[in-house]
């Protein structure tokens, strides 16, 4: 079967005033277990699609957790771990995990994943087992369109990068045995020292601080993209009421994760509702459908998800 994907039918990309697209959605068509041979034949050309389009989207492939592996090993060879965690998820089977398990009603700002972290995954494959009542879709953003959208004074004040400040304790957020999948605190420091974190210990408390860039140049397009979490771990990101019981508890030292300009100073709340409002401008929404696969470029494209009703089941995996 030839490499012939078709656009899906009013989520065709979006020209936008900079030249960059929203992004790519294709329809495999209903073809069922033949669809998970076509894409095990079609491997290489789909990381090339990729590689330019930043999103593909299989539609018609079976609800079966064996089959979306398959796809998976297809296009991105082994599924990594997920690890120096920033939200809840459970393993499935292997390296496949839940979607971030947050309340259904709470929405989860877009963003590029584990762009806080020196590694991070060069392509996310998510997975539609269940699909939600209403809402529940995981919208996506061309990272270089968000880049464009950010005005020049914001993105100079993020020259310098981003400073990321977090404190794992078991009754907040994550632990630090969580956030790191080990119980052995040298393990931990290991990684932190590999991966140029500044970290302290307060009792079974751990702090940790390290920089990172605000953008980065995708290879393959040599293009500058977004990407960073600034928005998502700013404490701005919370609800007033927790933003003030936080703050009260722990101070603005002790909080969960935060985030800061390159030196240390707060980061001006305009900046973030810039930020913000071209993440919304540059947003596609694309609706599950059972059996759904969609290959997302991290680097090119941001992704989050809605609100949502019902027993919306989304697994996610990452090479």
């Amino acid at each position: 079967m030839p490499l012939t994907l078709e656009p899906l039918g009013g989520i065709t990309p979006q020209p936008r005033d900079n030249g960059h697209t929203a992004g790519a959605a294709y329809d495999l068509g209903p073809a069922g277990d033949a669809g998970v041979g076509w894409a095990q034949a079609h491997g290489e050309a789909l990381r090339d699609r990729l590689r330019t389009d930043g999103l593909i989207l299989l539609r018609g492939l079976p609800v079966d957790i064996g089959a979306f592996d398959d796809v998976v090993r297809a296009v991105g060879g082994e599924l990594l771990t997920y690890t120096e965690r920033s939200t809840p998820r459970s393993e499935v089977k292997g390296n496949i995990y839940t979607s971030t398990e947050y309340p259904a009603d709470e929405s989860i700002p877009l963003h590029n994943e584990s762009s806080y972290s020196a590694a991070w995954p060069t392509t996310v494959y998510f997975f539609c087992h269940t699909a939600p009542g209403t809402g529940g879709a995981t919208p996506i953003a061309d990272s270089r369109t968000v880049l464009d959208l950010i005005p020049a004074d914001v993105r100079n004040r993020f020259a310098e990068g981003v400073l990321y400040t977090r404190t794992f304790r078991a009754e907040m957020g994550l632990s630090w045995q969580e956030a790191y999948q080990t119980e052995d605190r040298a393990e931990v420091e290991r990684h932190c020292r590999a991966h140029g974190h500044a970290f302290s210990w307060d009792g079974d408390v751990l702090h940790t601080r390290h920089h990172r860039p605000a953008t980065i140049t995708e290879p393959a397009t040599g293009t500058e993209v977004w990407f960073n979490q600034a928005h998502l771990f700013h404490l701005s990101s919370l609800e007033p009421d927790l933003r003030e019981v936080l703050l009260e508890t722990y101070g603005d030292h002790g909080l969960p994760r935060n985030a800061h300009l390159a030196d240390g100073s707060p980061i001006p709340e305009d900046d973030l509702a810039a930020i913000r409002a071209a993440y919304d401008r540059a947003s596609l929404v694309i609706p599950w459908r059972p059996g759904d696969i969609m290959l997302v470029n991290n680097l090119l494209m941001a992704h989050g998800r809605e609100p949502f009703t019902g027993d919306r089941r989304i697994l996610v995996a990452m090479t």
